[in-house]
This record gives C-alpha cells, structure tokens and sequence, in this order.
C-alpha cells in the first residue's frame, strides 16, 4: 500500500527589525505557507500536509530554527486526522525546534484527532539557547462527538525532550493504549473526556502568568510553575509554566485553550487559521 512521506523545513533570521525567512525546504506531502503579517509581527508559518491524514507507516518530520533575534509562530491549516492502522504498523511524526539566543519560537498546532484503532508515535525535540522563549502547545481529540464518533482501542505515543543549552529541562513520555476508551474513563487520565492539551512555556514572564492561567483553566485541569534548575543557563528569574487541560470534547477544550494562549502568547495572539 502506498504510504505518505512529508518532510518540511524552515529557518528564520531577524532583518532590518523584522522576523524574515532565511531557508525553507519541503517535500513529499509537506507543505509550509507563510501568510503577511504586520511589520513587527513573528514570521508565521501555516503547516499543511496534503495527504488529508496519518495512517500506519505514514511518516512526517518538521525541523524549525528561530535565529538570533528572530520570533516565529508555527499553527497548522486544519486538524491533523489520524486514520485506523492495518495491522501493527504506525504513523510517525517527527518535529524538531531549534531557538538561538534571544529567539522566540510558538508551536499552536490546531487539534490531533485519533480515530478507533489508530496508531501514531510522535516525538518532538527542542534545542535552545540561554535567553530564548518557548510556547507550545499539543491539544488530542479522541474521536469527533458530533460525528457520534468512538475511538475504543488504540496506540498513541507522544515523546517530548527540552534541552537549554544542552541541559534537559523538559521531558515526557505518555502512552495511551490498546484499550484507549478504558483508560480515558479513569479519574486520574481523562475521567470519560475524549480531548486534552499540554501547555508548555518557558520564559522569563512564566511564573508571572501563573495565576491568570490557573483562572482560565478552573476546573478543567491545572497549571504549575518551577524554577530552571541550577546549570541550566537561562539566568535569573526564568521558569517553566506547565498547564494540562482535560473538555469532554474540542469545542469545550478550545473555550479554555483559546484564552489560555491569548495569555501566554501576547505578542503573537492566535493565528488567523486558528478561526477558519
């Protein structure tokens, strides 16, 4: 069977006071569109695959750089769909984010939706620099509820790995499966939701957000904060905002998550195809 391959990359630079592109490379399935902004604006970058979706043995890898100076905010065109696998095999997805000192780097992909018995490993690898700012943001949907949709069994493995300046600050591994609907209904997993997100921030404003963002959330998850551990090199008074949020479906998730990035992201807002 004929699988999909998608391979995207994009590097900016800081030009004349504007975030601009520096390299761009895509093949495959993978295409990267770049919208205009207002001057001043981050640099920001529509990610589309043209296969329509994931299914096993489907692979992706995305590899993003913010340079020295450069902000960059990264959304997808739509939902990224993930289709039932034959068999054992599984749908792959790399994302790889580099930020030079005194970057920022936005990573809104709109919502993952695993349909019953798919299979998908993603991992995502973050590089950066002393002095670089990080958002980043994972919302999953488990089944759509309006199309009566039910996702009973199933894999998904999402793997995070945040290194500043060599130093790991961040890392993750969550597994869900083979029986996705089960685990979904214990207390301390979803309690019967069938949609999450992970916020990540890393700034030296984290901590001053902390409690607007418990405000925002209330009672569909929670959000804590941490010092960078000694060594790490962000220097004094940056942190790590944590949020993660549990709806029973997107539309409730997204009355959260909306506001939430709002928040944390005010200098870029949401981007326009957040709202298409």
């Amino acid at each position: 069977m004929q699988r999909t391959r998608g391979a995207g990359r994009l590097s900016a630079k800081l030009s004349a006071g504007q975030s601009r592109i520096d390299r761009l490379f895509q093949e495959g399935s993978a295409r990267i569109r770049l919208p205009r902004v207002a001057r001043g604006a981050p640099l920001e970058a529509v990610l589309i695959n043209t296969a329509g979706g994931l299914t096993g043995g489907d692979r992706m890898d995305w590899h993003f750089e913010a340079g020295e100076g450069a902000s960059l905010l990264l959304a997808t065109q739509a939902c990224e769909k993930t289709y039932k696998a034959q068999g054992d095999s599984e749908a792959r997805v790399s994302v790889q984010l580099k930020l030079n000192a005194g970057s920022s780097l936005v990573w809104l992909p709109q919502e993952t939706i695993l349909f019953d018995r798919a299979r998908l490993a993603r991992s995502i690898d973050v590089d950066m620099a002393p002095g670089a700012r990080l958002l980043m943001v994972e919302p999953v949907v488990y089944g759509r509820l309006a199309m009566r949709e039910a996702v009973t069994e199933g894999q998904f493995h999402d793997r995070w790995r945040i290194r500043e300046a060599g130093h790991l600050v961040h890392a993750e591994d969550m597994r869900l499966g083979p029986m996705i609907a089960k685990a979904l209904s214990r207390p301390a997993v979803a309690n019967g939701g069938l949609a999450m997100a992970t916020v990540l921030m890393i700034a030296p404003d984290a901590e001053a957000r902390l409690a607007d963002a418990r405000r925002l959330i209330g009672g569909s998850g929670g959000a804590s904060h941490m010092m960078m551990p000694p060594g790490a090199g962000q220097g004094a008074g940056t942190g790590k905002l944590l949020a993660r949020i549990v709806a029973g479906d997107s539309y409730e998730l997204r009355k959260v998550l909306v506001p939430l990035i709002r928040l944390l992201n005010p200098a870029g807002g949401m981007p326009k195809v957040w709202s298409i």
